[in-house]
């Protein structure tokens, strides 16, 4: 019995100083009376021992190991210690951290604190307390505990030879302890000595039958059987199998998936090359000192048969070649048992589909990646994961290369050719570390040509080609025919109506890898995103496979659907369109959301089909595209359409189309409020426009000149569009711009007249657009004619169909209108605060025409 305070021993030496401070370790933290302690010091005599001399033994206790160690309080005695400053508290913890982990130097430190039995220099016989039988009793047997494991953790480490001596001591001081028999039978097993680790064995299964009538335990009747079997597991002495691979080196990212990955059965999937299996390894070698009974690892890839994993595992766990069942269910059963009540984990790898999984499932917490969610197994926890971010691609590559070499444009070039993905930017990384020579920026410029962009991603045996090759190969012949058809696009994304066109596999391309389903979108359709590495590799496939007008192919198989569908969704927005009835959307929002849905898939189309020579599905997809962009102001969207359109159309030889894409460009350019590029583009239309088309250049004419304030010219130009087409919807844009000229050149009943009369039709026509534009401009002559309520009346009415059309932009010029009735009826606060709201929109768009006109709004308004 010892107590310490730091480095220095605290123990008294006097004998009823010991004894009293015995009272005080089986009583640590416990109030005690002097009467109490006068029991428990003379527990075997009757005599009078005085009150002062108790406390004179507690003072002089006080003076050994400290005043403040012994605390009185209501006339009790209490020995306020830490576990720490008693030996037999650092016992206690040193074994319970040693049995918890692998680490023998714990249960090394705990044992050397043991001097014999518990209070044997002052309880001898353990009969003077009751409290020393039972101290005595928990602390042997945490001893032997520990005993056990250090022994165990010296075996692993194959000190088995050191060993035997002071093992075989155990087993005679403590014959029944059959953990201490099986080590001594396991050290002379290891070391040579076969038949007399089957003697021991013997020796012990007899002591027991003949005197009590039973067999050794299971654990010690396996060895056993292993040993006489010969298994040459047993010769290995690593501990624990922990059959992870390698961890991988610069892990970056993931952080808030790092410990949900081993949360319990938890399925990682994503795309190929994502590094799912990376972050499961990652996750599986920081969290090691959870499972210490080992981690479990299978690649499916490399083995698919359940029964061959359940041998291996089952071998790797102890169980000896001839002790495994023949039959799967069998060995799923043993596996299950042997796991049972082990700390471990299993990590299934690149499974493919559920029937891999369910027979390898066990009590223990399991990480499965797969590039298919596995949905068949209910109750798993599934955790996404997609490429890395541009700040953890950023940070991949310079632990890969080194500080010194990331050039910041270099580096930002690379990461953009590789798209964050983990196993791209690995190879990148790995051939910039092999080559010192070489620079972020020249490895870039490589990758820059696409056709040679996955032959120069290769390092060594890693490509990224051969990560797309494993889920192509194994996909069936349909769902190959529509990853190679997805290589002809460029877009982003797909809907699943442009997948159902390819094939309708995108779910076999998602559960290989390579499709992701990533989102529904705003018209409700499920968007799939492919890598743009994958689509490099479906267009290689294609190519090779199919020749090169497959591409072509492809891509004219397209194009037919998504004009009629365009045309479709046109058709509200620009009344007077002959309509492909097949598509006809319900309700003109509908319309405009799948427009918006598509906006990245069809302008990537227009520059795909160019690039294949679809020279009139271009033009026609431009032209059509432009009102939907120009109403919505996707104006660095249409610029490129635009552009390619007419390229499109000129190498066709078309003069028609290229008329009508001048006068688009020149329409772009109006809404970029470039007019005098809008007057020369559309000036070159008129000269090749005919017909009706030809009005309706003039009239785009008239309003660039009533945009710059010439509007005498705009008057003529508009006149005489009405005069060569007075009827129909022509003449009805016509009469339009023409009262927004007569209203700002001080005409408003002349206006007004044309604008009603424009509104009428364009409301009869069931274009809903223009219909407001209409009464906007109107609710503004009307306000020049003080007729306020029907100024409001307009105002409103243009509100109530930008609202229902989604559409925000025109939504605010109606509250501009709104705003400026407002302040006509004289209540400037509700026109200030509708003009604000109008700000907010035209700010929130960045539409600096529409920021313009508000502020100047209210600054009239302060």
């Amino acid at each position: 019995m010892s107590i310490h305070d730091g480095a220095e021993d605290r123990t008294p030496t006097a004998p009823k100083h010991r004894d009293l401070l015995a009272m005080f370790v089986l009583n640590a933290r416990r109030p005690l009376t002097v009467e109490r302690l006068r029991q428990l010091l003379w527990p075997l005599e009757e005599g009078d021992r005085s009150d002062s001399l108790i406390r004179g033994y507690v003072g002089r206790l006080r003076q050994l190991i400290g005043q403040d160690v012994i605390t009185t309080v209501s006339g009790t005695y209490t020995l306020a210690v830490n576990d720490d400053q008693l030996d037999v508290g650092r016992f206690r913890r040193l074994v319970q951290e040693g049995l918890s982990g692998r680490d023998g130097g714990k249960l090394r430190e705990a044992l050397d604190l043991w001097r014999g039995p518990v209070l044997a220099d002052v309880d001898p016989d353990a009969r003077r307390w009751a409290e020393t039988g039972r101290l005595r009793e928990e602390l042997e047997e945490l001893r032997l505990l520990a005993l056990e494991r250090r022994i165990e953790l010296d075996l692993d480490a194959g000190r088995h030879r050191e060993l035997l001596s002071e093992v075989r001591m155990l087993v005679a001081r403590h014959p029944l302890w059959q953990r201490f028999r099986g080590q001594f039978m396991l050290a002379l097993y290891r070391s040579g000595r076969r038949a007399e680790a089957l003697a021991a064995y013997t020796a012990l299964r007899d002591e027991l039958y003949d005197g009590h009538a039973i067999e050794p335990d299971p654990e010690l009747q396996l060895l056993h059987h292993r040993m006489l079997h010969d298994d040459v597991m047993l010769h290995v002495s690593a501990g624990p199998p922990v059959l992870l691979p390698r961890d991988v080196a610069h892990f970056t990212g993931r952080a808030d998936l790092l410990d949900q990955v081993l949360s319990g059965l938890v399925v990682v999937h994503g795309p190929a090359g994502v590094g799912k299996s990376a972050l499961a390894v990652h996750a599986a070698w920081r969290h090691r000192e959870r499972f210490p009974d080992g981690i479990l690892y299978a690649d499916l890839r490399e083995s698919t048969r359940p029964g061959a994993i359940l041998e291996d595992f089952l071998r790797w766990l102890g169980c000896p070649a001839q002790g495994i069942p023949a039959s799967e269910g069998q060995r799923q059963r043993l596996l299950r048992t042997y796991t049972a009540n082990r700390r471990m984990l299993v990590v299934l790898d690149d499974a493919t589909d559920e029937s891999q999984i369910r027979p390898l499932l066990t009590s223990c917490p399991t990480v499965i990646t797969s590039r298919s969610a596995l949905g068949g197994l209910t109750g798993a926890v599934r955790l996404p994961l997609g490429v890395l971010d541009e700040d953890e691609a950023r940070d991949l590559l310079v632990k890969l290369i080194g500080e010194e070499r990331a050039d910041a444009d270099g580096v930002r070039e690379l990461m953009r050719f590789c798209g964050g993905l983990p196993i791209a930017l690995r190879i990148a990384g790995s051939r910039l570390a092999t080559r010192p020579g070489w620079t972020p920026g020249y490895l870039a410029g490589l990758l820059q040509d696409e056709r040679g962009r996955l032959d120069r991603l290769r390092s060594g045996d890693q490509t990224v080609r051969s990560v797309y090759a494993v889920g192509y190969e194994g996909l069936s012949t349909p769902a190959r025919r529509m990853v190679r058809l997805l290589g002809a696009l460029s877009a982003p994304d797909v809907a699943d109506w442009a997948a159902q066109v390819f094939g309708g596999q995108a779910d076999a391309l998602v559960d290989a890898g390579l499709l992701e389903a990533h989102t529904v979108d705003v018209a409700g359709q499920v968007r799939y995103r492919m890598h743009d590495l994958t689509r490099l590799y479906a267009r290689e496939r294609l190519v090779e496979e199919e020749g090169v007008h497959a591409v072509r192919e492809a891509l004219a198989r397209l194009q037919a659907v998504v004009i009629a569908r365009v045309q479709a969704s046109r058709f509200p927005l620009i009344s007077g369109e002959p309509a492909v009835r097949s598509f006809v959307t319900r309700d003109i929002k509908e319309s405009v959301e799948w427009l918006v849905a598509e906006r990245a898939f069809l302008t990537a189309l227009v520059g795909d089909l160019y690039g294949a020579g679809l020279d009139e599905g271009a033009w026609r997809l431009a032209h059509l595209l432009g009102p939907f962009l120009e109403r919505r102001r996707f104006l660095d969207d249409w610029r490129p359409v635009a552009e390619t359109g007419l390229a499109a159309a000129r190498r066709a030889g078309d003069a028609r189309a290229e008329a009508l894409l001048l006068r688009d460009q020149g329409d772009l350019c109006r809404a970029e409020g470039r007019w005098a590029e809008a007057l020369d583009l559309l000036t070159r239309a008129l000269g090749t426009a005919s017909g009706r088309e030809t009005a309706q250049v003039r009239r785009r004419i008239g309003q660039v000149h009533l945009e710059q304030g010439r509007l005498d010219e705009a008057e003529h130009q508009l006149t005489s569009s009405l005069h060569a087409f007075g009827g129909g919807r022509t003449g009805a844009e016509a009469q339009q711009a023409l009262g927004a000229v007569l209203r700002r050149a001080g005409r408003p009943d002349e206006a007004a007249d044309r604008l009603a009369t424009a509104a009428g039709f364009f409301d009869a026509l069931g274009d809903r657009h223009r219909h407001a534009d209409t009464l906007l401009e109107l609710a503004a002559a009307r306000l020049a004619q003080r007729r306020v309520p029907d100024a409001r009346d307009c105002a409103q009415r243009a509100r109530s169909i930008a609202v229902r059309l989604g559409d925000r932009l025109l939504d605010a010029h109606a509250l501009l209108a709104l705003a400026r009735v407002n302040r006509a009826e004289g209540d400037r606060e509700a026109a200030r605060k509708l003009a604000e709201d109008a700000f907010k929109i035209f700010d929130g768009m960045a539409d600096e025409p529409g920021r313009a006109t508000a502020l100047n709004l209210l600054a009239n308004l302060v």
